[in-house]
């Protein structure tokens, strides 16, 4: 019994991990569906977080105890949607070079959000350490049996809602009008605009919402796991939801599949600790391992995932 809780731990760990990257690489598949390549997840991400922070903060300082961390998700989905009006900006309507876009995004959201909390909170470079963030909910009956139980029915309510928008994001994607449409200009945007479909409206909404999601993938870090916002909060998990999105072939099943497995490198690193062999390996070997994968995992997908068509292309209605 021992072994199966450990085991479930294991997998309850993999878990948390992954919820942020599920919520980013969800994300990122409505803003590259829709042809407009988002290397600024990271930002996105990191504005989240931000914004997750000082709300519940806020809420926290108001006696709102128990809905603070849910505005601080509302927060950080509108703060993420807003900053991403930049990048939709330069892409779509002045039709800039979409990775160059992506890394001011990333460069922006870091230094403005660590300039934000030094002017909030008295030149400190970290946000207030939040009373009111997210804990464990355990379904009844099905918590308790062994090894599932501790696995998959005691998890934050956070890591529920991403197992339900992969499914949500499948079915916008694949069974409606509006996914259809939002693919057709991913693939091929002047046929979609010969069918009266606005090419530059649909961008515009794949990359809002990829700004909401990673948005929320920032904040569920800062309200599970480090339960403040600092310059390293995010420590490069926008990069890993970006490998984990092309590993998974730009869809949301095998995004989630990807982020799992991409959880379960950083999961692994508290696991291995527990043993005494990892007393002679170096603590920063162990910190490597989520990013060493990442750099394997693109260098094997390279030529295996196919993207949208004209993902990265500006549309021009002159040309078609």
């Amino acid at each position: 019994m021992d072994f199966l809780r450990v085991m479930g731990e294991l997998v309850n760990t993999t878990l948390v991990f992954s919820t942020a990257l599920i919520f980013t690489a969800l994300g990122g598949i409505y803003s590259e569906r829709s042809g407009v390549v988002n290397i600024g997840l990271e930002g996105l991400m990191v504005s989240g977080a931000f914004a997750a922070a000082v709300a519940t903060h806020g809420a926290e300082q108001a006696g709102l105890t128990g809905l603070a961390p849910w505005l601080g998700l509302l927060a950080a989905m509108i703060f993420g949607t807003l900053f991403s009006l930049i990048h939709a900006a330069a892409s779509v309507t002045f039709k800039a070079d979409q990775v160059v876009s992506g890394v001011v995004i990333n460069f922006l959201a870091a230094g403005m959000t660590l300039y934000l909390v030094k002017l909030l909170y008295d030149g400190s470079g970290q946000t207030e350490t939040l009373g009111a963030v997210f804990s464990k909910v355990e379904i009844p009956v099905l918590s308790s049996i062994p090894f599932l139980g501790e696995a998959l029915f005691k998890a934050y309510p956070t890591t529920y809602l991403a197992l339900i928008l992969v499914a949500v994001t499948y079915y916008v994607l694949f069974k409606t009008p509006f996914g259809l449409r939002l693919r057709s200009v991913g693939e091929h945007p002047s046929a979609a605009a010969t069918m009266g479909i606005r090419v530059s409206r649909y961008r515009y909404i794949g990359v809002m919402l990829s700004g909401a999601l990673a948005g929320l993938g920032g904040a569920t870090i800062t309200l599970t796991t480090t339960s403040n916002f600092s310059h390293n909060t995010i420590s490069g998990q926008g990069f890993i939801a970006l490998a984990a999105m092309i590993f998974g072939k730009w869809h949301p099943v095998g995004v989630l599949g990807a982020a799992i497995f991409f959880g379960l490198s950083q999961a692994l690193r508290n696991f291995v600790q527990l043993f005494d062999f990892s007393k002679n390996v170096p603590a920063e070997f162990l910190y490597m391992l989520p990013y060493i994968l990442t750099i394997l995992v693109l260098a094997g997908a390279v030529g295996r995932a196919v993207p949208p068509s004209s993902l990265g292309e500006p549309y021009d209605p002159g040309k078609r």
